[in-house]
């Protein structure tokens, strides 16, 4: 009886028609084109032209038009005289209810898994926050003797390698701002304390584009990190491993630079930084 009951109410429930599924198919697609209109101008800093946003979204102009004249509306995006959009005010409220820390931390922790598996030491997730580098992210090597961080940890940018490798890629002005708030105080023989031999070692690190902390926190330890930018070459976090220097020698940072490079750009292009080729409408 029961039974008898679900197949009657299920066969009250009309099956989709063609015409149905073609306009469900059609809702989708405008819903996909918009979004890859709002992520073109999301990771441009300066916005972009109608035509760049043709370009990189492969949208055809009149599509594109449309689209950019209703979210203009809806202050969604901005037109500037010049002719360039921008992201609008409402999405700017929107964005910054959510959490880049917060997301972060989710996007990356396969990854400092992986990068935890293969190293077997203690791997790191940190952001610069109000001038200090802020640990968000923290998975602990299984060896007895390790380096051990924890979350919400603080520390100097100039005697760490997270610190190096987050302030090396910041903008002009934010850099020199940044520089301008570091207070110089010698922890271990090889801390660096003085702003001259601070700017040489961010120089370096900008060209290797890896940093080492080379016991200047703590005797006995050597850390490694590389830099996680966005589209525009900045760096929003940066990854790192840690630990004694009996294992992580001179030889390893190298090999250990690699891996964090590599760990890095996959966060990147997970969390949407990373360009993308331009895909067909």
């Amino acid at each position: 009886m029961k039974r008898a009951l679900v197949d009657n109410n299920a066969a009250m429930i009309p099956p989709k028609t063609q015409s149905t599924r073609r306009s469900e198919g059609a809702s989708v697609g405008v819903i996909s084109k918009v979004l890859r209109i709002l992520e073109a101008l999301q990771t441009s800093s300066v916005g972009l032209s109608l035509k760049a946003i043709c370009d990189e979204t492969g949208i055809n102009k009149s599509t594109a038009h449309r689209f950019l004249r209703h979210l203009e509306r809806e202050n969604y995006l901005l037109h500037t005289e010049d002719g360039t959009y921008l992201i609008g005010p409402r999405l700017t409220q929107m964005s910054a209810c959510a959490s880049m820390s917060a997301t972060l931390q989710v996007v990356a922790r396969p990854i400092l898994a992986d990068l935890w598996r293969t190293t077997q030491e203690t791997v790191n997730l940190g952001v610069l926050d109000r001038g200090t580098v802020l640990y968000i992210d923290v998975m602990e090597s299984l060896h007895d003797f390790r380096l051990v961080s924890r979350v919400g940890t603080r520390r100097s940018v100039q005697e760490t390698a997270l610190g190096k490798a987050l302030t090396a890629f910041l903008p002009a002005s934010e850099y020199e701002r940044v520089l301008r708030g570091v207070v110089f105080q010698r922890v271990t023989a090889t801390t660096i304390t003085n702003m001259i031999q601070l700017r040489v070692e961010l120089d370096k690190v900008r060209r290797q584009g890896y940093a080492v902390d080379n016991e200047e926190a703590l005797l006995g330890c050597r850390c490694v990190s590389a830099p996680i930018l966005n589209k525009d070459k900045v760096a929003v976090a940066a990854l790192s491993i840690s630990g004694p220097v009996t294992r992580v020698s001179p030889a390893q940072v190298p090999v250990l630079a690699g891996l964090l490079k590599t760990a890095a750009d996959s966060v990147s292009t997970t969390m949407g930084f990373t360009s993308r080729a331009s895909r067909k409408s």
